[in-house]
């Protein structure tokens, strides 16, 4: 399984951003997949996840704010943030945990900064 992500970057805070994870592997349908973040000097935190059947839960921070969606037939995860604060800062991650090899994967991350 490999994961990629992209549409990280610099915005204001109020504004949006919309984060893409592609994903290889037939696994990519049939498990929850998951975004994590970690900002700097801090631990990574869980910030929303979908099954594959379309349930999602979201940190309270970022409830309201965050929709997780997905697109299984392009193996594509998608993470749109709407009004974004400071604190958002963070390395973005994209994740799976195959349970069939109870083992997680990671993306190489994606950089969201949001300036005050």
């Amino acid at each position: 399984v490999q994961l990629v992500e992209s549409g990280g970057g610099l915005v204001q805070a109020g504004g949006s951003l919309r984060l893409s994870c592609a994903g290889s592997g037939s696994t990519f349908s049939i498990n929850t997949m998951n975004w994590f973040r970690q900002a700097p000097g801090k631990q990574r935190e869980l910030v929303a996840g979908m099954t594959s059947g379309g349930a999602t839960n979201y940190a309270d921070t970022v409830k309201g704010r965050f929709t997780c969606s997905r697109d299984n037939a392009k193996r594509m995860m998608f993470l749109q943030m709407n009004s974004l604060k400071p604190e958002d800062t963070a390395v973005y991650f994209c994740s799976v945990f195959v349970v069939a090899e109870g083992r997680r994967y990671w993306g190489q991350g994606t950089q969201v900064t949001v300036s005050s």
